[in-house]
């Protein structure tokens, strides 16, 4: 199977109330009481979660061995009765999967794959591998088990099937380079964005609108690390970026330079619409959903700044199927 060669987009069948949500730890290990939590969450949104007993394993920080989060992520692929596949949290160690996958199970089975922060490794890879549409969203131990965690519209909006729809005047975007862009919606967390270089799985970020986010990141830090796309030419043809709400993202000792001032330098002289505040990921609230890999476009004012999803990111519903014992 050659991955190098891009593949043609794949997008999932839409997620429906009643349905069956498998949920996988891939990175960090999970505290099973911020599970149940999310899980109690799903269950009021009308959803069955599922998962796996070895999802508490631990292995130093990872949520067991790699192999066992492989195989996990594999069955809940394969499982016939579930429909979107829900990430429990980030952290560190979906980077270990690659490579330890079997794509060749995988691949018949395009499914919902929602996450964000260290799972960006594993949206962009099958993403850009596989050709599926994946989601940039809410988890089940961080924005599900807290109370205003989901932004529900955005969520209906990219899971459900609806066309075209707007991240706009609520999401928090606001102006920094104005101008007009369509592209493929792409990105991430900037830190998994930047550790992709040189790998076999290196992102292909050319003719998108790219999404930015990070938490907990000096703007000097930010800086270096948006210098890096760009010298590595990652952001050589991109058509628009927004940055995420960059939550914590500040610098310490009361220094007058804003992050907005620091990302504008490095990234204001590429002629694109740039905007700033995309509650999307790490967030203070309402973890708004993106899709990746679909059609969008950006529009940067001098007052606003609106992303318009330009088509459906899911195929309609499956009928409904039996759960397993």
């Amino acid at each position: 199977m050659d991955l190098s060669v891009p593949k043609p987009r794949m997008k999932p069948p839409a997620l429906q109330p009643g349905d069956t949500v498998g949920i996988v730890a891939p990175a960090s290990d999970i505290k099973p009481s911020a599970l149940a939590a999310g899980c109690a969450t799903l269950e009021q949104f009308a959803y069955k979660p599922v998962y796996l007993d070895s999802i508490f394993d631990r292995d130093l920080y990872f949520a067991g061995s790699r192999q066992r989060r492989a195989r996990e992520l594999e069955e809940m692929f394969v499982r016939d009765d579930v429909r979107a596949i829900l990430c429990a949290r980030g952290g560190y160690g979906a980077n270990y999967l690659i490579g330890a996958l079997n794509l060749a199970r995988i691949i018949p089975h395009c499914k919902i794959f929602v996450g964000y922060s260290d799972i960006t490794t594993l949206l962009t890879y099958f993403c850009d591998t596989l050709g599926f549409v994946t989601f940039y969203g809410p988890m089940v131990t961080k924005d599900f088990a807290r109370q205003g965690g989901v932004d529900l519209a955005s969520w209906q909006a990219a899971l459900c099937g609806i066309s075209p729809w707007e991240v706009g005047d609520e999401s928090g975007m606001e102006p920094l380079a104005e101008g007009l862009a369509e592209g493929v919606l792409y990105g991430g967390c900037l830190s998994m964005l930047v550790a992709s270089i040189g790998t076999p799985y290196e992102i292909r970020a050319q003719g998108t609108i790219l999404f930015i986010e990070d938490v907990n990141t000096k703007p000097f830090q930010v800086d270096r690390m948006l210098m890096q796309l760009k010298a590595a030419g990652k952001l050589t043809g991109v058509r628009g970026i927004i940055f995420g709400e960059m939550l914590d993202c500040v610098q310490p000792n009361g220094l007058n330079h804003s992050l907005k001032d620091v990302v504008l330098r490095v990234v204001g002289d590429l002629g694109v619409p740039v905007a700033f505040g995309l509650r999307s990921g790490h967030v203070s609230r309402q973890n708004i959903t993106l899709p990746l890999g679909i059609k969008a476009s950006l529009l940067v004012t001098g007052h606003s700044a609106k992303l318009r999803i330009l088509e459906t990111a899911t195929t309609p519903a499956l009928a409904p199927a039996h759960s397993k014992s």
